[in-house]
């Protein structure tokens, strides 16, 4: 239930912040503990919560036609990104790991979208040189994704692993006390 909960508050933090140009989102790290909480199966419902919200910013928050087409990618990382969850931290989720799943999904994310910005649009020139300044002025996002990722990632592995100690602690000081 938790996965499903934080994957609500990562559609959310896209809904509320990214309007608002903060650039922290709860959805990298949502997306990397759904993956290793839930069946595989399972990962279709973030790929349509997600693809609502894209829906939802696309056409009113920001007041551009939708098009499917451009969201196919995207949406096939959401996926992707539930994988890596699954793949980096279903049986083990150290510090370790964690960092190494959230730098995976975030630096995914950032070479997919601005690669597809870069090819999909007239903003940079379709040289080297375009490519380059695409994912030039793209850095500053990539760092807080990072961040954002490894953070949300971590407090939701965290307090999962904190729960356990608490449940066993008491389970401890329960079977120690006598009848």
């Amino acid at each position: 239930m938790f996965a499903y909960l934080l994957l609500l508050i990562g559609a959310l933090s896209r809904v509320i912040l990214v309007p608002a140009h903060f650039s922290f989102t709860a959805v990298g790290g949502s997306l990397l503990y759904f993956g290793a909480r839930r069946s595989k199966a399972q990962i279709i419902f973030p790929v349509l919560i997600l693809a609502a919200v894209d829906f939802y910013l696309t056409k009113f928050a920001y007041g551009y036609p939708f098009h499917v087409r451009d969201y196919v990618f995207t949406w096939i990382w959401y996926a992707a990104a539930c994988l890596i969850g699954s793949a980096l931290l279903s049986k083990r989720n150290g510090a370790l790991r964690i960092v190494a799943a959230a730098l995976a999904s975030a630096t995914s994310f950032f070479l997919i979208s601005n690669f597809l910005v870069w090819a999909g649009s007239a903003m940079y020139p379709h040289t080297a040189a375009g490519l380059t300044a695409c994912f030039t002025v793209a850095l500053p996002w990539y760092g807080r994704d990072i961040i954002a990722t490894t953070v949300v990632a971590g407090c939701a592995f965290g307090l999962e692993a904190l729960v356990k100690q608490i449940r066993a602690a008491r389970e401890t000081t329960h079977n120690s006390i006598p009848a």
